[in-house]
């Protein structure tokens, strides 16, 4: 019952997040599930989380959608080029030895929350006209995000929403809702490679979802009212992020002064 409630409890903390601040929320999946609902071996944790955060992402983005939110040919594109890039990276991820990779999925961690202490402007740059040299932009950006995701099984918001602006010139908000079907086509890409070589505990990853839709309703909920602290929010858990991979960096400094 106590893992039961573990496992509810830090999805709900990960949907959270995800309502809350958007890309980087799903960082602390993999940590949680290894230093607090007690999963042992890196890539289940990283499986597990994979489908997870997959199955929140869907969620959030049929609100954008419903919204008005998502470029679907955009969408589409990039999360299909990109599934390709996640289901390389996830095998070459199984492959890492499980402490190597943790102390790598460490120094991401760093990585995500520079990106979350760097405010998210809007942008009103016009949308790129649809040619050649945009086509291949937008499908390298999309491998490199999705190799990233599948790699450390993570949802690579962080680098999609920037890299979808990047690529197609799309304003921030629709950029947010787009990279949602990415994010999810990811995980899923990445937890169906896992699950093939059994490195997922499904009873923990259906109580991780369901804690993590009803975070994630509250907090979308919350975004709208503190809508004007976001920034700030940003900023809090990026400080959290960083004392996170700390611990992790130090956990499995083994890997690398062995």
């Amino acid at each position: 019952m106590l893992t039961i409630a573990l496992a509810v409890g830090c999805g709900a903390l990960v949907g959270f997040a995800l309502g809350l601040i958007g890309g980087g929320g799903s960082i602390l999946a993999t940590p949680l599930l290894l230093y607090v609902v007690g999963i042992e071996q890196t890539h289940i944790a990283i499986g597990t989380s994979a489908l997870a955060v997959s199955v929140n992402a869907f969620g959030n983005f049929a609100t954008h959608a419903r919204a008005g939110h998502v470029w679907w040919r955009c969408a589409i594109v990039f999360a299909a080029i990109g599934t390709l890039g996640a289901l390389a990276g996830s095998t070459f991820g199984k492959a890492m030895d499980g402490e190597r990779l943790l102390f790598l999925f460490g120094l991401v961690m760093i990585v995500v929350g520079a990106f979350m202490l760097k405010p998210r402007q809007p942008t009103n740059a016009a949308p790129h006209d649809t040619n050649l040299k945009t086509c291949v932009l937008t499908g390298a950006v999309a491998l490199i995000a999705g190799g990233v995701s599948g790699f450390f099984g993570i949802g690579g918001g962080f680098l999609i929403v920037p890299g979808l602006i990047l690529a197609t010139g799309m304003p921030t908000i629709n950029a947010v809702g787009s990279s949602l079907l990415a994010v999810g086509a990811f995980g899923l890409a990445t937890a169906l490679n896992y699950a093939q070589s059994g490195l997922i505990d499904w009873p923990v990853t259906a109580q991780f979802i369901i804690g993590g839709l009803a975070g994630g309703f509250a907090g979308m909920a919350a975004a709208k009212r503190l809508a004007g602290s976001k920034d700030m929010l940003s900023r809090v858990f990026a400080v959290l992020i960083f004392v996170v991979a700390g611990y992790i960096l130090y956990q499995s400094r083994g890997a690398f002064l062995s």
